[in-house]
């Protein structure tokens, strides 16, 4: 060996120092190995642990833990896939090669010396070896990679051990060839803000992955910069938290980033969520209103991937502004009946709109509001608060038809929601919800079909029939006695339940041969 012009020193039996990683998860055994000789004789000392960088007290972990105890001597892996970057530029010289038999080895660091030595200072040959096969040779300052991670610093072979020549280290097994290759580089840039600036951001987020694992801090500290001034998509926000989930970095340098992941004010969903309503319910814009009540509606459906569950609803708050809505909602018919001795102070100098409008408003916060608990399985106390507004009904009758038919619309919605099953409410609720509304909605229905804002008249009235069936029969024959009468003499000025009628009549009236005996 001695006479040889070119010798190789496998790192793991002459160096016990010399260790590795693993980015894909925590290894079978964490404890210290002894590692074998290259002889296959007796292990060598126990693994230790490279020293820490000095540029900042613990930026860097595994993706798994720390890496105290975390070592395993086969392997190094790197996370996520990214496109390589142009390295123009850069001192650091790559080259790609492809090696298809490469896939099948068993992930490994070797470092060797060689005894030609390189020109200038790129004293080092790093060759890296991708899972798929690939494989990039980079020729480097040792000393700057020295500099930059101690987990290269370790694994760097000591000049002072006799021998002139290159030094070599193999990688073997990496998961992200290019992002290791680009963290690499990373070391080598003097304006590494500039480089994840071209890079971009879903490449600087798998590049902060293989920088916490080689313990590369200044890459790191960049990256982290880097990734907080920029926005982010849902996919690269979710890869982000990823990362964090699977490495531990210093708060000093994460805290501008976790403040972007996580909300640092523990104030409740369900606040937020009944102010936002009641900011809507109490706007003065009608488009822009209109537009939130859209927004807010998307944030809160049961199908909607922003909610998750019921937990970002307060029941008891919404039910607040309902009552709140509904109160307005009776002053503006007392308003309106001449109850009030001066009807100019019940209307604020702010809100000098006309009746019609002020009551449009509440009838369209409360179907909204209808509509938003019954999507949350939350509207029967709806129900039985709509059917106990007796003065309401007695307002009705006196208001003008021109804005009393918005009563009639808050019905419709109720109705509708009963004839299709999605309200489970007791019977006694159901006969009080018909013996209130029932009629206002038979004097309102042509109005309804001229201004129906979205209402299709057409299921209101199948659905006002199914709702009526589900009252006991001697209470439907009153009501569908009611709805003859009118019909008779109103025609289409009054809603067709002559489906539901046919039910009704035949179960009331038409014996069949399996009449339950008596």
């Amino acid at each position: 060996m001695a006479d040889s012009t070119h010798h190789t020193i496998r790192r793991a039996a002459a160096r016990p120092r010399g260790w590795c990683c693993s980015f894909a998860g925590v290894p079978e055994s964490p404890d210290y190995r002894a590692l074998p000789s290259a002889a296959g004789g007796g292990g060598g000392g126990a693994q230790k642990l490279p020293p820490k960088s000095p540029l900042a007290p613990s930026f860097h972990s595994s993706p798994s833990s720390k890496l105290a105890g975390l070592i395993d001597p086969r392997r190094i892996l790197s996370p996520g896939r990214v496109s390589p970057i142009d390295s123009e530029g850069s001192p650091v010289v790559a080259a790609a090669e492809e090696d298809q038999g490469a896939a099948a080895m068993v992930p490994f660091v070797a470092v060797r010396e060689d005894e030609e030595e390189g020109g200038g200072g790129l004293d080092l040959r790093l060759s890296l070896r991708g899972r798929d096969g690939r494989r990039v040779v980079m020729e480097l300052d040792s000393a700057v990679l020295c500099d930059s991670s101690a987990f290269f610093a370790d694994m760097v072979p000591d000049a002072s051990g006799g021998t002139s020549g290159g030094k070599r280290i193999e990688v073997d097994g990496v998961d992200n060839l290019d992002a290791f290759k680009e963290a690499v580089e990373l070391m080598f840039e003097p304006d590494a803000m500039r480089w994840l600036a071209r890079a971009g951001l879903s490449r600087a987020i798998a590049v902060l992955e293989v920088s916490s694992s080689i313990m590369f801090d200044r890459g790191i500290e960049s990256c982290l910069k880097y990734i907080e001034a920029v926005p982010w998509n849902e996919n690269e926000e979710e890869k982000l938290k990823r990362v964090f989930s699977r490495c531990t970095f210093d708060e000093s340098v994460c805290k501008d980033v976790l403040a972007r992941l996580q909300q640092q004010c523990r104030r409740g969903s369900e606040d937020l969520t009944v102010q936002l309503v009641e900011y809507v319910t109490s706007g003065t814009n009608s488009s822009a209103r209109k537009e939130m009540q859209s927004l807010v509606s998307g944030l809160l459906s049961k199908s909607s991937v922003y909610h998750k569950d019921l937990s970002g609803l307060n029941k008891g708050g919404l039910y607040q502004i309902c009552y709140s809505c509904l109160s307005s909602l009776v002053e503006l018919f007392v308003e309106d009946s001449g109850s009030v001795e001066d009807a100019g102070q019940a209307m604020t100098v702010s809100d000098r709109k006309p009746m019609i409008e002020r009551i449009s408003k509440q009838t369209e916060n409360l179907n909204w509001l209808f509509d938003i608990l019954v999507n949350n399985d939350m509207a029967e106390e709806f129900v039985e608060l709509w059917a106990k507004q007796d003065e309401l009904v007695r307002m009705h009758e006196q208001a003008s038809p021109m804005f009393r038919y918005e009563l009639s619309r808050i019905s419709a919605s109720v109705f509708i929601a009963l004839g299709k099953g999605r309200i489970q409410c007791p019977s006694d609720t159901r006969s009080q919800l018909f013996y209130g509304w029932f009629m206002p909605m038979l004097m309102d229905f042509g109005w309804l079909q001229r201004c129906s804002k979205g209402l299709d008249v057409r299921i209101l009235e199948e659905n006002l029939g199914q709702a009526l069936l589900t009252l006991p029969l001697q209470q439907q024959q009153s009501l569908f006695e009611e709805w003859f009468r009118c019909f008779a003499s109103r025609g289409t000025e009054c809603p067709n339940l002559s489906g539901a009628f046919q039910v009704w009549w035949r179960r009331s009236f038409v014996r069949s041969s399996l009449e339950v005996r008596r």
